[in-house]
């Protein structure tokens, strides 16, 4: 069974909200339960039919990340790159040391074609939302289905729980 964009979306906003502290009003970095929400209307995003959005960190127009259910888009300085998330690896999760001066890092992820691809995290406790969003699109790659199904079930059952 094919994983579809919903099923890794649901997945990877689960996985955020487990691991993010409320409330989620962070400066530059925010989540979107559906792409309704993404503020953002200028930027080129090029989403196929089904493609959801899953967070993004911006800077301004000219510096941002976007994570997608397929991909991870980021404009440094003016210049868009796009990178694919089939087959990507994590490689590294920012530089939060003296953290306290500016507000925002880079993450890495290793490309299917051995290439790193940068992406903007703000610091602080809004870095999970990110971090967390890029591990789980990764990760889902080699899940079935069903195993994201039943992480989502297991997920929201704990999170009832501990909101009690």
């Amino acid at each position: 069974m094919n994983k579809t964009d919903k099923s890794k979306h649901n997945i990877s906003i689960a996985a955020i909200k487990r691991s993010t502290f409320k409330p989620y009003d962070y400066e530059l970095t925010k989540f979107y339960e559906s792409n309704s929400e993404f503020p953002y209307r200028g930027m080129e995003l090029d989403l196929t039919e089904n493609e959801l959005i899953i967070c993004s960190t911006v800077v301004d127009s000219e510096n941002y990340s976007v994570l997608t259910t397929q991909k991870l888009i980021t404009k440094e300085n003016g210049i868009k790159n796009i990178g694919n998330l089939i087959g990507a690896k994590d490689k590294l999760y920012g530089d939060f040391k003296g953290y306290k001066d500016k507000s925002y890092t880079f993450g890495f992820v290793e490309l299917n074609n051995g290439m790193d691809f940068k992406y903007f995290i703000e610091t602080g406790k809004a870095s999970m939302i990110m971090i967390y969003g890029v591990r789980t699109i990764i990760r889902t790659e080699e899940m079935t289905e069903k195993n994201i199904q039943n992480s989502i079930r297991n997920w929201n059952r704990q999170n009832e729980k501990n909101e009690k």
